[in-house]
């Protein structure tokens, strides 16, 4: 055989395909996906509340909201509920001007502050714009009151030295940050990656599992009902989630060092994890055969970066954000989120992974109800059963 007969078969000509299909796919994908970043950190949702009964705080909160790069400012909810929406990422930054801001810059026994809070339990790209926003708006109001306070002091002219140096240290410290940081991420890019990390480990396992089995099914519909070897094929997805959980479970808790009563909250995310993805996976393999595979790499990819763990929903293109209302790795990396680093409910999250699944399920059933036609039985199985 020469090697221009060798480059015509079967197999040469898979390889070369997958290759420039899986490099098509993931360049086409993950480049325009993360243009997002930071060209849409506008859509970001945050919050500026002002509680502030002097003369200063209606003029920050204005000159705030006109001159932050958001498109989406409420100014219209209490600190308590901004809080709330913060801890279930639905905001992106709080910023709160207490009732007693104007008294004390004006009172020369303390500063005073305003108080931004932001949440670590999220996409990573939020928690680093946000604590750069927050470092310009605080770089600039430590300049502003400064400036302000400075000319209501300085106007009194031949002060004592001692009294001029007082009045210096007011001036200086007129105004401070106050940058509150919730649900703090242990160091480590480990931990900061882990909620995709354990996503990825167990869907890319069963991606690969639902073209096993499916082959599976297929190549013993004569030895069994169609009923009877789906449920086989489910039961057995099952069993794998059960295994692969527990290994990768077991593996996370010794290298990320988390606290032993996650155990079994990340095991049965894990169980739940395998079978969603196993069934969502096995949808196009059951509709096309082995060629669902190469479908299967681009809903990957797309999912890598539509799952919530680097860009936050608000900040992906339409595409991508369609595609996290149906993914099963958006529910589960945003349940790991809230489960792992931070104190928000986890049910719906785990309720909309659990959705995609029967969902999943139901399709897979009527694909194999419609599709897939029966054989006839083996004889050595009729006969064994006479």
């Amino acid at each position: 055989m020469k090697f221009r007969e060798f480059l015509k078969g079967k197999g040469a000509a898979s390889a070369i395909f997958m290759g420039v299909l899986y490099a098509v796919c993931m360049l086409g994908i993950f480049l325009p996906g993360y243009t997002a970043i930071p060209g849409n950190i506008d859509q970001l949702p945050i919050a500026i509340i002002n509680d502030d009964e002097g003369e200063f705080g209606g003029q920050i909160a204005e000159s705030l909201e006109e001159q932050l790069p958001f498109e989406n400012i409420k100014t219209d909810v209490s600190n308590k509920v901004a809080l709330e929406d913060l801890e279930d990422n639905e905001l992106a930054l709080v910023i709160h001007i207490p009732k007693t801001f104007s008294a004390d810059l004006k009172n020369s026994e303390g500063p005073s502050s305003i108080e931004f809070t932001l949440n670590e339990a999220g996409a990573t790209v939020v928690a680093s714009s946000m604590n750069q926003v927050v470092s310009q708006i605080n770089a600039q109001l430590s300049a502003q009151f400064s400036q302000q306070t400075a000319q209501g002091i300085l106007m009194n002219f031949n002060v004592p030295e001692k009294q001029a140096k007082e009045m210096a240290e007011k001036i200086e410290n007129s105004y401070v940050s106050n940058v509150v940081t919730i649900n703090d991420i242990p160091d480590g890019m480990h931990n900061n990656m882990l909620p995709m990390f354990l996503t990825m480990a167990l869907y890319v396992g069963a991606m690969i599992a639902a073209m096993q089995l499916v082959g599976a099914f297929k190549a013993n519909r004569g030895k069994a009902t169609k009923t009877r070897l789906f449920i086989y094929v489910q039961l057995t997805a099952i069993i794998v989630g059960l295994i692969a959980g527990l290994v990768s479970t077991i593996i996370v808790m010794g290298i990320n060092d988390l606290s032993g009563d996650l155990f079994l909250k990340i095991f049965g995310q894990q169980i739940l994890n395998y079978w969603v993805s196993f069934n969502f996976t096995a949808t196009v393999i059951f509709l096309f055969g082995e060629a669902g595979m190469v479908l299967n790499i681009p809903i990957l990819l797309v999912q890598t970066l539509a799952n919530g763990a680097v860009i936050p929903r608000a900040m992906m293109y339409a595409p991508y954000k369609w595609a996290s209302h149906i993914s099963p790795m958006y529910y589960s990396v945003q349940a790991y989120f809230a489960n792992l680093f931070g104190s928000a409910s986890v049910s719906h999250y785990l309720l909309g992974l659990a959705v995609v699944g029967l969902v999943a399920m139901v399709i897979n059933i009527v694909i194999v109800w419609k599709l897939h036609k029966p054989l006839p039985r083996e004889q050595s199985i009729e006969t064994a059963r006479m």
